[in-house]
């Protein structure tokens, strides 16, 4: 069916929902745009920027709209509009995820292979990190090789550390070291990836986008969503699935297969990415809100003084 007059930005299902705000992520994070050519992203948003324009080309029905609006929002950054890298997207969460898990849980046994997988997943953290900020605040190169460095050390650190302290206890209890050093280095690598943001805090506006100022209360709250956000993404596949290969692994068929304990890892922490990628993104909504009263002094007298009581809550965006 042909449309005119459609607002490409109004969003297709209710973000005040966990269940609306599920459906935008599953829609935007679907693996498979990952696999698109840069051609078809290109010409997605060609086409979304012509719809914001006014301009939607005739013939266009409301379907594509829909689609290169998925394509648009899974490959591009919301603040400035630009492609962003294929690694660090959303979208390439559940294969980048699924083969860097499965090796952490699969190699979790010798300090060598502990650090080789820790500095793998650090790494691609790092740069989902960096992609998925809040571009409003820049950071530098020095910032990025200190957050980097910092988190990597951290997760090592957990790692290598639990590695020793568990060699007495349960098995199960060792193949929980990995997801102890994936939650320790996320709560160190986002807000240090972040830190312009808390130093001089994040951007925030009124319901209508116009800027009021700059916010650090605004900027904890929404990295502490975010890492938050980031623990519970993985923490299903990296506590259930150790269970689970904890007793096939006592059945005779399993024990001569060992070469495939890895690849079937692989493939069921994929499953679980699948689903708790969209899951852990919809927690809280990507445009976060703050009440003015529990902003700073400063930043509150100035919006009353220049809007009085008419505004009540500031947004921004928190990031993913």
């Amino acid at each position: 069916m042909a449309v005119s007059g459609f607002d490409i930005d109004v969003p297709r299902w209710d973000q005040s929902t966990f269940m609306g705000r599920l459906k935008h992520f599953a829609n935007i994070t679907d693996w498979r745009t990952a696999l698109l050519p840069d051609s078809q992203l290109d010409e997605a948003k060609a086409l979304v920027e012509s719809c914001r324009a006014g301009s939607i080309p005739p013939g266009t029905t409301e379907e594509q709209l829909h689609y290169s609006k998925k394509l648009y929002d899974s490959a591009f950054h919301p603040d400035t509009g630009d492609r962003m890298n294929l690694i660090g997207r959303m979208s390439f969460q559940v294969p980048g995820g699924m083969a860097i898990t499965g090796g952490m849980l699969q190699f979790y046994r010798t300090v060598p292979a502990v650090v080789f997988w820790q500095w793998v997943n650090q790494s691609f953290n790092a740069l989902v990190n960096y992609t998925n900020r809040n571009a409003a605040s820049p950071i530098t190169p020095n910032q990025i090789g200190v957050a980097y460095l910092t988190a990597t050390s951290t997760a090592l650190a957990t790692a290598v550390g639990l590695n020793f302290y568990t060699k007495r206890a349960p098995p199960l209890v060792a193949r929980w070291v990995p997801f102890a050093a994936v939650a320790s280095a996320n709560c160190v690598n986002i807000p240090m990836m972040r830190q312009q943001e808390l130093l001089n805090g994040i951007a925030v506006t009124d319901e209508n986008g116009n800027k009021l100022g700059h916010s650090k209360k605004a900027a904890v709250k929404g990295i502490t969503q975010v890492v938050i956000s980031r623990i519970t993404m993985a923490a299903p596949g990296m506590i259930i699935l150790p269970i689970i290969m904890q007793r096939l692994e006592k059945y005779k068929f399993m024990q001569r297969i060992t070469f495939f304990h890895g690849p079937l890892q692989v493939m069921m922490v994929g499953v679980f990415l699948v689903f708790m990628v969209p899951a852990a993104c919809s927690l809280f909504p990507q445009q976060c809100s703050m009440a003015v009263s529990k902003l700073e002094p400063e930043l509150r007298a100035s919006i009353l003084s220049r809007y009085g009581d008419s505004v009540e809550y500031v947004y921004f965006n928190k990031g993913l």
